[in-house]
């Protein structure tokens, strides 16, 4: 059973992505059709961006998964034998 601290943190990081996902989705599907002198586009970045920052994200996570299996079969390595 989960405790209230679980709950607290699974439900801000499903509000968190629901969040990017709304934004993301506005900027790349919703915002080409309004007008470029709107109000609205004062809110979000250009749309160059919408291409780097996945990519980014995507390449850092990547790494980052490297790096942890790196670390973890560095660490399960078992010590040669020393032979005579």
């Amino acid at each position: 059973m989960a405790t209230a601290t679980d709950r607290a943190v699974g439900f801000g990081l499903v509000a968190f992505s629901l969040i990017l996902f709304v934004y993301y989705t506005l900027w790349i599907i919703v915002l080409p059709f309004i007008d470029s002198d709107h109000s609205i586009h004062q809110y979000f970045l250009p749309r160059e961006y919408a291409v780097i920052i996945p990519v980014v994200a995507g390449l850092l996570l990547l790494l980052f998964i490297g790096v942890f299996i790196m670390v973890v079969m560095w660490k399960s390595r078992k010590p040669a034998k020393k032979s005579d």
